[in-house]
């Protein structure tokens, strides 16, 4: 800074009739620095000087000047002219508008987080001017989630880089009666300096005064609370020097031209992050993991973390574990939610007030689907109304923050949100129509997972004689198989409230629809629940035959999902008693196809062969010749393991003839199923002898129709396998990619350890 001074200490005296922006230039001009060089000098920012300058800061701050002078080498009459027209300023801007209107709200100091919202706030309000047009940013998301706050923060960040004035106006667009136009242009025309005189009588001329001030001053508007864009709209800036940041329960959708910031909970260690911050003055030290679980039960809402905080604050003798202790009761965590004026259901219940009677109801019935996301379909179930008024009033729930949706038409509340809607559920509507609700939403789903596990039955085509009464629409394999995945809690919690009150033949006949579906999604986590209340149900309907069929299956679960084959044999013990008492011959021949699954895998392989064997044969005796087809891919899988590898490639390859025989008889769904299981397994045998170039061939070709198919748990097994003999044939780029395209699709059905092994060989390959 001693050179700038030095350079600017020639004999030179500034005279001007003008103000401080003229004396200003006057001084850097006779010093001869650019601004760049001045702001490096004093420190104030190129646009803050760029700003007073050019006489949109009239009346700087005294420690302001006083470091600009300092930087210009200023004394004695030049310093004083300096600093007294900078005070003078002052005085006109303080006079030129009545003080503490549209005053900022204090900030807390305790703020948290929102590093990247803040970064969009600071970008927005900084950005250059365009040519007719504002920059005008939207902040939007439901009660509770720190709008105001985040909005307020900004604005006392960014004062400095508006002289002109930072504003602030509560819109009350969550009230009974949300700020008037009229009344809103009013308060901000006042707050610029315009006398009731000047203040035009009409909306349209008040809009258009507040327009040409905000184009000629660089002022920040802070829209807080908005209600519609009816009410926002006139009171947006035109374009030039203003900003506005306008915040909403509302999505606004209509506004055009503005940016847009849409806020959600807080990540978990911010939350926990605001609770310390806010009990940072209290004397004992609660525990992080006692914090980390109290932030969690708010759900990462500010607002319920600002009440959990105070609510600590204000008690000493509790402390967090306690306080979570209470909120881990969901029926009482609302109630303990509140303190003093903050209550979290007050805040969700000003957006509840604003609802039509009819979304009221489908809001708070919502609260009642047993998953955590639904469709539209559903809560048409649940509202008692058409898929078309659904969707209207999920959209009226969307726009003021209740629900949450996302691109794929699916739908979803916040903890603390379904436990308000709960809670208005129990307020507004009788334990008896609540039952009833229950019942016929569990039913719903029930017989739709029902029918959409039909479509995978051999020589099922079609969803059935009462798909018209279904508002699911399943036209096709296709939409059935989606329809079962992203639902499954769904259905699983009907499924379970079913079995509750003893709908048992309901039950029953959604875990038997499930047989042919689960080998499409077999590492699915709820198999275990599905065929154990399945085998209950038969049970107390006292069907032996069923209730067999339902043992098979957990068998089938303990094979596969579970790899536990010790328990598979128990139960294929169990189901073999009941079939044979029963004289289900064909459950009597899938306990044996099980068990011979149980015994390979015990390393039990003669015992496997012959239960195979004998399992084949019953399904051929039968004219079963689907399950045939399984029994003689499986028995095929137990001579390979024998190390027969030759007699097991003449058993797949007998197996590929069957199910690529049109006359066969094989169901084509069920083909679709086997064979890149069998062309696979052809693969890896063909590998054992020796002919690895073959393999590859078939491994691929199979690869392809699993990935066709959906069948990512063989696929994977097929990768690895096909990878490791592309690096035995010195192709090691592509076992490489191999092994790590396997790593990632047993990584999918949650087998990590295989996924980790695979991405150690993609390494290993020399």
């Amino acid at each position: 800074m001693g050179g700038f001074r030095q350079v600017a200490k020639k004999e030179h005296s500034i005279t001007t009739s003008g103000g401080f922006a003229e004396a200003l230039r006057g001084h850097r001009h006779a010093a001869r620095l650019t601004l760049e060089r001045l702001a490096e000098a004093s420190g104030v920012s190129v646009r803050t000087l760029s700003d007073m300058e050019r006489g949109r800061s009239r009346g700087p701050q005294h420690r302001t000047v006083t470091a600009l002078a300092d930087a210009l080498g200023l004394a004695g009459a030049d310093r004083e002219q300096l600093v007294g027209l900078a005070r003078d300023g002052r005085l006109r801007d303080r006079w030129a508008r009545p003080t503490g209107l549209c005053e900022l709200p204090r900030s807390v100091d305790d703020f948290t987080g929102r590093a990247a919202e803040l970064a969009w706030t600071g970008e927005l309000v900084r950005a250059g001017e365009v040519p007719g047009a504002a920059e005008v940013g939207l902040i939007t998301g439901s009660a509770g989630l720190g709008k105001t706050t985040l909005a307020v923060r900004t604005a006392h960040a960014l004062r400095p880089d508006f002289p002109g004035g930072v504003f602030f106006l509560d819109l009350f667009g969550m009230s009974a009666h949300p700020l008037a136009v009229e009344e809103a242009l009013g308060t901000l025309l006042r707050a610029l300096g315009v006398t009731d005189q000047q203040i035009p009588g009409d909306v349209a001329g008040r809009a258009s005064l507040y327009r040409s001030l905000l184009s000629e001053r660089r002022v920040l508007i802070v829209l807080d609370n908005a209600t519609s864009e009816e009410q926002v709209r006139p009171l947006l800036p035109g374009g030039g020097a203003g900003r506005a940041l306008v915040t909403s329960r509302r999505l606004l959708a209509g506004l055009e031209g503005v940016r847009r910031l849409g806020l959600g909970p807080l990540p978990l260690l911010e939350a926990t992050e605001l609770l310390g911050g806010i009990l940072k003055d209290r004397g004992a030290p609660d525990e992080g993991s006692a914090l980390g679980q109290l932030a969690q039960l708010c759900g990462g809402l500010p607002l319920a973390l600002r009440i959990a905080g105070n609510r600590l604050v204000s008690r000493p003798g509790w402390n967090a574990a306690d306080l979570a202790a209470r909120l881990a009761n969901e029926e009482r965590r609302l109630e303990q939610l509140s303190a003093g004026d903050l209550k979290i259901a007050g805040a969700f219940g000003l957006s509840y007030e604003q609802l039509a009677a009819s979304t009221r109801r489908l809001f708070r019935r919502l609260a009642l689907v047993p998953g955590r996301s639904f469709d539209a379909a559903l809560a048409a179930v649940a509202g008692g109304t058409s898929i078309e008024g659904a969707w209207d009033a999920l959209d009226d729930l969307v726009d003021l923050g209740l629900l949450q949706d996302s691109a794929a038409g699916r739908y979803r509340f916040h903890d603390l949100v379904r436990l308000f809607a709960r809670d208005r559920l129990r307020q507004e509507e009788s334990a008896a129509e609540h039952d009833a609700l229950t019942v016929a939403m569990t039913s719903w789903l029930v017989r739709t997972a029902t029918t959409a596990g039909r479509w995978f039955e051999p020589g099922y085509g079609h969803p059935g004689p009462d798909a018209a009464e279904l508002s699911a629409e399943l036209s096709s394999a296709e939409e059935a198989d989606h329809w079962l995945r992203v639902n499954a809690d769904n259905w699983l919690g009907a499924l379970r409230h079913l079995a509750g009150i003893g709908r048992f033949a309901a039950v029953l006949g959604c875990a038997e629809s499930m047989d042919w579906f689960s080998d499409r999604w077999m590492h699915a986590p709820h198999w275990y629940e599905v065929f154990t209340l399945g085998a209950e149900a038969a049970a107390a309907l006292g069907d032996q035959t069923r209730q067999a069929a339902q043992l098979n299956m957990l068998a089938w679960v303990h094979l596969l999902p579970r790899d536990d084959p010790r328990t598979a044999l128990r139960y294929t013990a169990q189901a073999m008693d009941l079939a044979t008492r029963s004289g289900a011959t064909t459950q009597i021949a899938l306990a044996h196809h099980h068990a011979a699954g149980a015994f390979r895998r015990l390393g039990r392989l003669d015992e496997a062969i012959v239960a195979e064997t004998q399992a084949a044969r019953i399904h051929r005796t039968n004219g079963d010749i689907d399950r045939y087809c399984h029994c003689l891919g499986a028995l095929a899988t137990c001579l390979r393991d024998a190390g027969h590898h030759s007699e097991a490639l003449e058993h797949y390859l007998d197996l590929l003839t069957l199910l690529n025989d049109d006359r066969s008889g094989v169901t084509p769904s069920v083909a679709a199923i086997i064979r890149p299981i069998a062309l696979a397994r052809v693969g890896e045998c063909l590998g054992l002898l020796g002919r690895r170039a073959e393999a590859i061939v078939k491994l691929t070709e199979a690869i392809g129709l699993m990935e066709q198919a959906r069948l990512p748990a063989p696929q994977a097994r097929s990768l690895e396998t096909l990878a490791a003999l592309l690096a035995k044939e010195d192709r090691i780029g592509e076992s490489r990619q191999t092994y790590a395209r396997a790593a990632e699709v047993y990584e999918t059905i949650g087998d990590a350890e295989a996924g980790g092994r695979c991405r150690d060989l993609v390494n290993a390959v020399p």
